[in-house]
């Protein structure tokens, strides 16, 4: 729809992207192969950015961090059509894995997606915390590349490549893409939250074909709080 793309290239315009971004991001994002219009008129201020875009809604607050680790990863992360964003800052109860075509400028889908539980020892449904250390059962922020799938105790999954300091041990930790029951919106509406993992980005069942062939093999998936 007109109004969603408007708002969705907005965050590329002006003020907007560079209030999001850490100093000299902003400068990074240009050289990405994209369609977005950026133009004056498209500005947005930074709260009317939600990160709880649905598809064809406005672009998810991560993004403008999202396309910058896209750029800084461009010599690994082979198809950059299509990424994959996870905002820790946004609680368990809302879909906070976005998957965006960036060629087209918009959201593809929205997903629940779990966090550890070292990064949630309340179980409060907010991430907290976070770790690369082997037995934390914590998330880990950073840039991802997404590897082959494989069948395991999860059903099909996806491998995970962590490319940052703060990542790099996912795939001895085993941390990868997999459905999980405990990812459930019925749960999520009446406790609030969803359930934990260990580490891993968990997702509902019924979304786990959808999650796994938009984020193909050499796509990026960023996550971070």
């Amino acid at each position: 729809m007109d109004i969603g793309r408007r708002r969705f290239c907005g965050i590329f315009a002006g003020t907007a992207a560079s209030a999001l971004l850490p100093r000299g991001a902003s400068a990074v994002i240009s050289p990405v192969p994209a369609r977005f219009d950026a133009h004056p008129a498209m500005n947005l201020p930074p709260e009317t950015v939600m990160p709880d875009a649905r598809a064809g809604d406005q672009a998810p607050a991560l993004l403008p961090r999202a396309l910058a680790a896209l750029e800084a990863h461009r010599g690994r992360i082979a198809d950059r059509n299509v990424l994959g964003l996870v905002d820790f800052s946004v609680p368990s109860k809302l879909p906070r894995l976005h998957i965006v075509d960036i060629a087209a400028g918009r959201v593809l889908s929205s997903h629940l997606v779990a966090h550890g539980k070292g990064s949630d020892p309340e179980n409060s449904g907010f991430a907290e915390r976070f770790s690369n250390r082997m037995g934390s059962e914590a998330s880990s922020n950073g840039s991802y590349m997404l590897g082959d799938t494989y069948t395991g105790k999860h059903g099909r999954s996806r491998r995970l490549i962590g490319l940052d300091s703060d990542n790099d041990q996912a795939e001895p930790r085993g941390i990868v893409v997999h459905a999980a029951a405990y990812v459930c919106p019925d749960f999520a509406a009446q406790y609030g939250r969803i359930g934990r993992s260990q580490g891993c980005f968990a997702v509902p069942p019924a979304e786990i074909t959808t999650v796994l062939d938009l984020l193909g093999p050499g796509r990026l998936l960023f996550a971070a709080r």
